[in-house]
């Protein structure tokens, strides 16, 4: 069944098409990817689906009995903890928790109608436990740990709360809330990697249907079974993740092109027959030529022509000069500000031709370090050297050392004023800043345009030494394949901080790690990092087993003995309670001699409700002494 059904969208914002007859559906518990390149219109998509906007035509359907989330439907008051806020998702349950502390009162103290408070009590803990009352708490912690919060920020005021904490508080009562159906429109933005593999372990288990957007292609390829691509306008959709898509749209383009190629040669081939018949123009000639024109007008009228090819950034990082064998060696690096140690200790070297990442938790100094490097801060110990011939360029991950009040224009040309003014603009238009585009004031730039002026002065500087800062951040898929491709092919060497694990996977030839305390080494790419990680983690599992199976024995029992001394104090305080109703009992039938009817009838209704709450009393009495029993054996 469909929780999902888009028929033939069409969207137009005046006389700019964004896309016509988009048509996909989803499945109950399928996770999507939905792709494109920035602009395609992927977010304008999401905003018809939620009623935001109409489209110019076609339709979307959702399924009656889905609960549709996005994160425009949750907000972040001002007035609240960090833990306040998320677990307000689950404030129903917290009433009936409530309701179920008042009544075991009750039920202690032998206040109120007993009977009718047991009966509650068993309603409302069946409808807590199936409501996930028993692990609400525990879900709210995992959801902020896991997308980075520590415990200390738990009691943190929500209006102290940056904006990207803001946007994980909020992405986590979208997680956390009854939704079946959630619509994430970069849902890994203002993540680090372990927040990101948090997220993916939660949407694995996730019992719903996702609709993605999202270029973290690592993180797609993870989560998604189907993907759907908006291109040239159109739709296409593909059974598998990105990955799978990339290879099965390659195929099916190449299949096209070679498909049209061939027609169009079949075209002219019968075209020219056609045109030596009619010359020879005998009636046997007329006929076969007319016999050939239906067969290019069917050839035509079959005829698929690929889509052009929609235009993507060119990168050339082509060195100047090489550089000798050594480019980078750092010794004993140290940097605080003020009281915090950022990192210490931090040794390495970086030699010609390798590609080195950088990774680490966010804080831990990673975009420091490439500051120190690059003589932006001064290290408080330590000391670094460059090699011989070593042509150091720098991409800052937040652009700051460019001129907001130039155009863009202005920008590449101040930087390399050798260049001719054809020169500045062919390369522009090869980062897609194209006619008067070339004229946009940076400060009117959105962050990706920012960021190709950014790529594009460290392209034109014919660097040997790249240090990179999330080179990534702001580039499309698309983008990003064109940057990972051009880098393999470059032949100088690199140091590059990314949380983009597509990325690091496919260029990485060695990872450093780096922490408080120094740098660990890990030779190969992401997935080879991750595996060699873990398999240290479970050897230190296996040493530590022992331990932790004492402690855990040591737990066990402990917590077994306060729930025996609980049960047994329950057992006794219900055999209490039933010899006191069974003395009721009795002297109500006693009193059932009497003549006096309305006594006689307020007599039997009372025998008949403590008739019943003694035999609720047995059946507790009945299961506590059976578990007391298998507890003690």
């Amino acid at each position: 069944m469909a929780v999902l059904d888009v028929q033939n969208l069409t969207l137009s914002f005046g006389e700019k098409t964004l896309f016509s007859n988009v048509s996909f559906d989803i499945k109950e518990k399928e996770k999507v990817g939905l792709i494109g390149c920035n602009g395609a219109g992927k977010t304008s998509l999401f905003k018809i689906i939620t009623g935001e906007y109409t489209p110019d035509d076609g339709a979307c359907f959702i399924s009656k009995n889905s609960r549709l989330g996005y994160m425009e439907q949750h907000t972040c008051s001002e007035n609240k903890t960090v833990w306040d806020e998320l677990v307000s998702v689950f404030d129903e349950l917290a009433v009936i928790e409530k309701r179920l502390e008042e009544i075991t009162v009750l039920l202690t103290n032998g206040e109120g109608n007993q009977a009718e408070l047991i009966e509650e009590q068993d309603r409302l803990n069946t409808i807590f436990t199936r409501d996930g009352g028993l692990t609400y708490k525990s879900m709210t912690r995992s959801a902020l740990i896991g997308l980075g919060f520590g415990e200390d920020d738990f009691a943190m005021p929500t209006a102290k709360l940056s904006g990207g904490q803001r946007s994980k508080l909020i992405l986590a009562k979208l997680l956390l809330s009854k939704a079946d159906f959630l619509l994430l429109d970069e849902p890994t933005n203002h993540l680090d990697i372990k927040a990101v593999e948090w997220l993916e372990g939660f949407l694995k288990d996730f019992n719903g249907a996702c609709l993605i957007v999202s270029h973290d292609r690592y993180f797609l390829d993870k989560i998604t079974t189907k993907t759907v691509e908006i291109e040239n306008k159109k739709c296409r959709s593909y059974i598998g993740n990105y990955s799978e898509f990339l290879v099965k749209k390659a195929a099916e383009q190449k299949a096209i092109e070679e498909k049209y190629e061939n027609d169009m040669k079949e075209i002219a081939r019968l075209e020219g027959i056609i045109e030596q018949q009619r010359q020879w123009n005998r009636e046997k000639n007329i006929k076969t030529a007319e016999s050939k024109e239906k067969v290019v007008e069917r050839i035509k009228a079959q005829l698929v022509v690929p889509d052009s090819k929609v235009a993507r950034i060119r990168f050339d990082f082509t060195p100047k000069c090489v550089s000798g064998d050594d480019v980078l060696s750092v010794i004993n690096l140290k940097k605080s500000f003020g009281d915090k140690t950022i990192f210490s200790n931090t040794s390495f070297e970086v030699k010609k031709g390798e590609r080195v990442f950088l990774l680490g938790d966010n804080g831990c100094g990673k975009t420091t370090l490439l500051k120190v490097l690059m003589k932006d801060y001064a290290p408080d110990d330590g000391t670094f050297k460059f090699g011989s011939n070593v042509l150091t360029g720098y991409f800052d991950q937040v652009q700051a050392k460019l001129d907001l009040t130039k155009t863009a224009i202005e920008e590449v040309w101040s930087s390399f004023p050798s260049m001719s003014e054809t020169s500045v603009r062919s390369a522009l238009a090869a980062f897609l800043f194209k006619g008067d585009e070339v004229y946009k004031n940076l400060s009117d730039c959105s962050g990706g345009e920012r960021a190709r002026i950014a790529l594009l002065k460290l392209m034109l500087g014919k660097f040997n030494f790249l240090l990179l800062d999330e080179p990534t951040n702001h580039l499309d898929a698309f983008s990003r394949e064109e940057l990972e491709n051009t880098l393999l092919d470059y032949s100088g060497t690199m140091l590059i901080v990314s949380h983009d694990r597509y990325f690091i996977n496919k260029l990485s030839s060695r990872i450093l790690e780096l922490t408080p305390t120094g740098v660990n080494e890990y030779l190969g790419n992401y997935d080879e990092y991750i595996e060699r990680k873990n398999r240290t983690a479970s050897q230190e599992v296996v040493e530590k087993k022992e331990t932790v199976k004492k402690v855990n024995d040591y737990l066990l029992k402990k917590e077994r003995r306060s729930q025996m001394l609980k049960m047994k104090n329950r057992l006794a305080k219900v055999e209490e309670e039933i010899e006191k109703t069974e003395l009721e009992i009795d002297d109500i039938n006693s009193k059932l001699t009497t003549s006096d009817y309305e006594e006689l009838m307020e007599l039997t209704a009372k025998l008949d409700r403590k008739t019943q709450y003694r035999d609720i009393l047995y059946t507790e009495w009945e299961e506590l002494s059976e578990r007391l029993t298998e507890a003690e054996e």
